[in-house]
């Protein structure tokens, strides 16, 4: 089975997409559209920003998007998913290119998603850390102990576990972390603590939201964040899609079982190669690809 994963923020570069706007006629009507929906011409930021321009959350969360969802688009024929996930953000391309959301509601839910989550960390300062070389319950255990906030977030791949949470809880963490022998237990440069009960104002807002948004049954399994299931109900993946912002996006699962539920390859949507190489700590065996423009 073909299995198409999306990935989340972090992947965005200057230029991305402009080939696809400058050589596909359907390409260029989607982004038009998606500059007229946000108020703002995010192309310009996309093709010729600045870093900085594109680190912005309300500009960095729907250019990656923007970028996977109309690669997916202009593959045509060649998209043919049995299963597919994306990452944090990428859960919301995986499911307009899986036909559960329309390409304007994913759009709206998106930029609706980057505001919240923009004034949740100016409101509860917060921030994140990778811990490298240890394994899942070592560090769940740890953070468990600490009375600050801080939680596992990110379940990014065997031995790499993203925790997220107070800038106090954080750094008490990585000080327990690397004593208990992580080989890295680095900050993130991230605006908030993403996929952590800091997100709760977000998490709020984003569900009335997604309570007045249309989803319908997928043309394939989607794998999610929350419950790293493989889920094609209309309801459950609107429940699972109000609870991602506070709990951890269960990524190592999500590819374990998407592995075990017959998986044959990978191909990644969007910017960047960041979720092949997650996979590759799963099972270095597995063929993964980025998906070129038709």
């Amino acid at each position: 089975m073909k299995a198409y994963v999306f990935p989340g923020q972090g992947a965005q570069f200057v230029g991305m997409g402009k080939d696809m706007y400058d050589n596909n006629p359907e390409a260029k009507a989607m982004f038009e559209k998606a500059n007229e929906i946000l108020g703002f011409r995010i192309t310009d930021l996309m093709f010729e920003g600045t870093d900085e321009d594109l680190k912005q959350t309300k500009v960095t969360q729907p250019a990656i998007f923007l970028h996977s969802t109309i690669l997916a688009h202009v593959l045509g024929t060649d998209f043919k998913p049995e299963m597919v996930a994306g990452h944090s953000l990428g859960e919301f391309s995986a499911l307009v290119a899986a036909g559960a959301l329309s390409f304007e509601d994913g759009l709206k839910l998106v930029a609706k998603r980057a505001m919240a989550m923009q004034k949740a960390c100016e409101k509860e300062p917060g921030t994140m850390a990778a811990i490298i070389g240890l394994d899942d319950e070592t560090v769940e255990k740890a953070c468990q102990a600490i009375s600050e906030v801080v939680i596992p977030a990110n379940y990014n791949t065997v031995g790499q576990l993203v925790i997220s949470g107070s800038v106090a809880g954080i750094d008490q963490a990585c000080e327990t972390l690397k004593e208990a022998g992580a080989k890295r237990a680095m900050k993130l440069p991230v605006g908030g603590a993403f996929h952590s009960p800091l997100m709760e104002p977000a998490r709020v807002e984003l569900e009335t939201a997604i309570n007045e948004t249309v989803v319908n049954k997928p043309v394939c399994p989607i794998y999610q964040n929350v419950s790293a299931k493989a889920e094609t109900d209309p309801e459950t993946i609107k429940a699972n899609l109000k609870k991602q912002l506070t709990a951890p996006v269960k990524w190592t699962q999500i590819v374990q079982n998407m592995i075990k539920d017959g998986a044959e390859s990978f191909t990644e949507v969007g910017p960047g190669k960041a979720l092949q190489g997650m996979i590759k700590k799963v099972d270095r065996k597995m063929p993964c690809e980025s998906a070129a423009m038709a």
